[in-house]
């Protein structure tokens, strides 16, 4: 029997030491009896057996049917006593009415099946004045309890958030049928990302429970048996009155009925004045086995007695018209719940209904268009549903689709692609048609205007942004509408933003956080949550957080699904700019996770990842995560985030000394971002682009880049586009011989991140700054301790590429004092320093020759070192030695 740790230990200290004191040899204590009562399912038997572990002699059971019980001292278990027989019940009275000394006596009862109620032994109950008797009642499992019984059950990893509330509701907190529950679930999968009850409902219903339900079902009269029915199909705590109406037995019939219910314990007093099951799933045991055209009755008379309800409960109203076969006024019924959800912000629940009903059947043409335009609208604020995107490329392909209609269903379905789907081109192409669709409608025109205003995606410049952000709004202030107008300012807000136009600031003030209308509530949380992601671009750190604190949870509390994903991977992104790396790596797998087939959605986490693994040198994950499956297109995706996996690509070409190959990634890249004219999204690009082109020996095309990218800056509020300037400079001078004029620009630079802060940019232009000053004066004692304060930050961060390039750095210039003496040290069976590096690198996936280029070592000492490795670690392979190794911070 299940059980609650928690709950049973509390209470069971307290009566285990009842019982306890009672057989104490050497004490005084009264006999006891201890009444342990709970409804079927709620532990008792657990509990018991606990209670008796406290016996010192033999535990003597009894039980229905079982050998009377005799007058001797110890512990007496009566199990089930309400299936005892009046005889039985009489030997137990009379035995506690004169009880021996040293004795406790354990009698465990379900209250709902007591022929007598509240007496346990009948309508003789009675107990002597000698005899202390204390009642323990098992009552339903609260949602802790259900959460430790999950995380036993199936791991803390296959416990999604909002598992044990679904696994409390359905079970009514019973923890026999939780119980039952989690075994269905350990041989079937709880997929993280998805609704907390996803895989629950269509478990079906635990067969203990069920028989149980239908067994006390039966034992209504069959006259009486309809309010059974009733309560299973109105599915909720219902009234006497309800209950009888939906039944059908009017005025005294419907009394008798209740009350053979409640006796027979199918049904409960659920306090209130309400009367129903414990739990859904014991009404859906009964709503099984109700079929025909009495189930048809029950649902159409419950319909009815909804409607008459204020307000009237629209979404179950639809499901009792649909089970009675009332087609049309189920239709009617989809279309006002999914407008009340809507206004709700329960949007993912309207998308759900509305697919439903547009996916089945034949729906008359004007119920189509509305039930359609609603859909669409509802899908943008949610999650990805790819049944929402095949029912709008349906209805929208339909050629007698009025043309304000079609596109209004356009502008959504290209939201949905743009957004949800990752398909931005194509979304775009279907928000341009949308435009021509609605001339002459303000409302959708605006909004469809605004969402073309949206700088982020690759086929546009941001000329042409700024040119849609601007029509919009003027059609917005024509529309007078307030949503539409907070949506375009949402979106004027991003456009400027990402600019770098200062006069964005303002603006973000003066968006409707305090609406009374959740459409606009929902448009400023997308705003709030588009304007982090816009200055974690521009640099603003501390100001992009208390922008997402703000827009996450407006979004959480308006139903906005899909702006409060965004405010979460952005999120991400802010973390690993300012170096709070630890546990990173993680918070980044699991949003990918929970993103699904939604690529849009993960490119922030999947390029952090693979920032991460490159600067701990781990090649194959680098490019997994940033061009693998699943990755944003870098022609397609957002243009920053192309822009800076195209300078993560270009660094590691570098890294392996294919230069062709970063030259080509570089001028691509480049070409990239100069169309879109966004120049603060190349500070990731920049430094890298420019030094391809060095090395590639084209000068002419480096110098060109950094005059463009000075020229797009200028005017502009991007710190952190500003820091990489100085640091793309630094670049062109220390490859064009100028080694003081390349300390000094990196030197800047590396002030300019540390200010922002960006600890791992800021590391990494300080050693470049220490570079070159080491090439302008070997033995500078500032610029070697520079290395070594690089390479401590580096190994803080868990850049364990980075640390060991700054190291062998270092030990190139390390002054003659302070290198080891000639001979090798002894080490014994410990890695050298050397060894340990190299192990490090090895363990990451980099090849010999690719640590050899990093650490500046031959090939053939590398081979010597990892062999050494290997032996001293006692593994037998590369792979192996990551976890021989103590391992870095994510």
């Amino acid at each position: 029997m299940p059980h609650s740790a928690g709950r049973a230990d509390g209470a069971g200290r307290a009566l285990r030491g009842r019982l306890a004191a009672a057989l104490d040899p050497e004490g005084a204590g009264r006999p006891v009896v201890l009444l342990v009562e709970g409804a079927a399912g709620t532990g008792k038997t657990r509990l018991v057996e606990r209670l008796a572990a406290v016996a010192a002699g033999p535990v003597r059971r009894t039980s229905p049917g079982g050998a009377p019980p005799g007058a001797e001292p110890g512990l007496l278990v009566a199990e089930d006593v309400h299936r005892a027989s009046a005889e039985e019940t009489g030997r137990l009275r009379a035995l506690l009415a004169a009880p021996p000394t040293r004795f406790a006596c354990v009698l465990s009862y379900r209250p709902e099946e007591l022929e007598a109620p509240g007496l346990v032994l009948g309508a003789g109950t009675d107990f002597p004045a000698g005899l202390t008797v204390v009642r323990h009642v098992l009552g339903p499992l609260g949602l802790a309890e259900v959460q430790r019984m999950a995380v036993a059950a199936l791991g803390a990893d296959r416990c999604p958030p909002g598992l044990a509330a679904a696994l409390h509701r359905l079970s009514g907190g019973v923890a026999q049928t939780v119980a039952d529950l989690l075994d269905l679930l350990v041989a079937g999968p709880v997929t993280v990302g998805r609704p907390p009850s996803f895989g629950l409902d269509r478990l079906g219903i635990p067969p203990r429970l069920d028989v149980l339900t239908l067994r006390r079902t039966a034992a209504v009269p069959e006259e009486h048996r309809r309010i059974v029915c009733a309560a299973a199909v109105l599915d909720e705590p219902a009234t006497s009155r309800d209950l009888a109406v939906v039944a059908g037995l009017p005025g005294r019939a419907g009394a008798d009925a209740l009350a053979a219910a409640l006796r027979a314990a199918v049904l409960e007093d659920r306090g209130d004045g309400r009367y129903g099951f414990g739990s859904p799933l014991a009404a859906a045991a009964v709503r099984r086995v109700v079929t025909g055209p009495a189930s048809e009755e029950l649902h159409r008379r419950a319909g009815q007695l909804l409607t008459r309800r204020q307000p009237v409960p629209w979404e179950r109203v639809a499901g009792h018209r649909r089970a009675c076969g009332d087609e049309r006024g189920w239709l009617h019924a989809v279309e006002r719940a999914a407008l009340q959800l809507e206004d709700a912000g329960e949007q993912q629940r309207a998308v759900g209904l509305l697919e439903s009903a547009l996916a089945t059947g034949p729906v008359p043409e004007q119920a189509r268009a509305r039930a359609a335009r609603l859909l669409a609208r509802c899908a943008v604020v949610g999650l990805r549903s790819d049944e929402t995107l095949k029912v709008l490329r349906h209805i929208v392909a339909d050629p007698g689709l009025p043309p304000a209609a079609r596109g209004e269903i356009r502008l959504d379905l290209g939201l949905l692609l743009c957004n949800q789907m990752g398909e931005v081109m194509e979304g775009r192409d279907e928000l341009a048609r949308a435009v021509e669709d609605l001339a002459g409608e303000p409302v959708p025109l605006a909004r469809a205007m605004s969402a073309l205003a949206m700088p982020y995606g690759p086929d546009a410049s941001f000329a042409e942004n700024v040119a849609w952000i601007e029509r919009a709004v003027s059609v917005a202030e024509e529309s007078g509408d307030p949503v539409v107008r907070a949506a375009v300012a949402a979106n004027r807000v991003s456009v400027l933003l990402n600019g770098g136009d200062p006069a964005a600031w303002p603006l973000i003030d003066r968006l409707p956080r305090d609406s009374e209308l959740i459409g606009c509530r929902q448009q400023t949380s997308r705003g709030l949550c588009n304007a982090a992601d816009a200055v974690v671009w521009l640099g603003h750190y501390d100001r992009s957080r208390a922008l997402l604190a703000e827009g996450v949870e407006l979004a959480a509390r308006s139903g906005a699904a899909y702006a409060e994903q965004t405010g979460r991977g952005c999120a991400l992104v802010v973390d690993w700019a300012t170096g709070r790396w630890s546990g990173l790596a993680e918070r980044c797998r699991a949003f990918v996770e929970e993103s699904g087939d939604m690529p849009y959605l993960a490119s922030d986490a999947r390029m952090v990842l693979g920032l991460l693994a490159l600067a701990r040198g781990e090649w194959a994950d680098t490019l997994d995560q940033l061009t693998g499956p699943g990755a944003a297109g870098l022609d397609t995706g957002p243009v920053p985030i192309s822009a800076t996996v195209s300078g993560a690509l270009v660094r590691l070409a570098l890294a392996h000394d294919d230069v062709p190959g970063a030259a080509a990634e570089a001028e691509a890249a480049w070409g990239r971002l100069r169309a879109k004219g966004i120049w603060a999204w190349g500070a990731e690009l920049a430094p890298w682009a420019v030094e391809a082109a060095l090395r590639a020996g084209d000068t002419a095309a480096a110098e060109a880049r950094a005059k463009e990218f000075a020229a797009g800056l200028e005017g502009r509020d991007a710190p952190s586009a500003d820091a990489a300037l100085s640091w793309t400079l630094g670049v062109l001078a220390e490859h064009t011989g100028q080694p003081a004029e390349a300390a000094a620009r990196y030197g800047g630079s590396a002030a300019a991140y540390r200010e922002l802060p960006r600890p791992y940019h800021a590391a990494l232009t300080s050693a470049a700054a220490a570079r070159s000053a080491l090439a302008r004066e070997e033995g500078d004692a500032s610029a070697v301790a520079a290395l070594a304060d690089c390479a401590a930050v580096f190994d803080a961060l868990g850049a364990t590429w980075d640390a060991a390039r700054t190291r062998a750095e270092l030990r190139r210039h390390q002054p003659a004092a302070e290198r080891r003496p000639p001979g090798r040290p002894r080490y014994g069976d410990v890695l050298s320093p050397r060894e340990g590096e190299v192990a490090e690198l090895a363990a990451a996936g980099m090849s010999n020759r690719e640590i050899a280029a990093t650490l500046h070592l031959s090939p053939r000492t590398v081979e010597q070192h990892v062999a050494r490795a290997l032996q001293k670690t006692g593994v037998h392979s590369r792979q192996q030695l990551a976890g021989a190794l103590e391992p870095a911070s994510d």
